[in-house]
């Protein structure tokens, strides 16, 4: 036991924990909604009927890590808040916007996904495929909407987080 309590273990950066974590959140939605989206538009598999299940499947699984990297970058601010580390209104401001973060994932894994899944289902195998319902595409401006405000969030925290973390590796 004694070899165990000798080790002096690092405490986590969490500003840097932060910067990942946005970073891969960042890139990933915009390779899904600026590669992965066009070209499978592109290709023509959105008029294929398994594009619907395909599609559910690729936005469930990506949601998902959604939460997870807006639930680390809340906690990881909350975590920095606490410490003392980034006070005054930039902390205050990054702890909304990863709210608003953790806000904009859900409403995209338990509201628009499901929904827009389910415009698209074709429920009659023996009907041809229809167009899209104008509500499909009211949930696609909206998503959109959401995907810029999310990237533009994410830039802020990112921004004020690489700053602080520039500033105290200066002093």
């Amino acid at each position: 036991m004694a070899a165990i309590s000798g080790i002096d273990l690092k405490r986590a950066n969490w500003q840097t924990i932060i910067i990942f974590t946005l970073g891969f959140w960042f890139s990933g939605s915009l390779i899904l909604d600026l590669v992965i989206m066009p070209s499978l538009y592109s290709s023509g598999m959105m008029n294929m009927p398994e594009f619907v299940t395909t599609g559910y499947s690729l936005f469930w699984l990506f949601n998902r890590i959604e939460l997870l990297c807006a639930a680390i970058a809340l906690t990881g601010l909350l975590v920095l808040s606490n410490k003392g580390q980034d006070s005054g209104n930039k902390n205050r401001t990054a702890i909304i916007l990863s709210v608003l973060l953790l806000i904009i994932a859900s409403i995209d894994t338990y509201g628009l996904t499901p929904q827009m899944s389910a415009l698209g289902l074709n429920l009659n195998l023996f009907a041809p495929p229809s167009e899209l319902p104008g509500t499909m595409l009211l949930m696609q401006g909206g998503y959109l909407g959401l995907e810029v405000l999310k990237l533009v969030a994410c830039g802020i925290i990112i921004s004020n987080c690489y700053g602080n973390n520039l500033s105290s590796q200066k002093s």
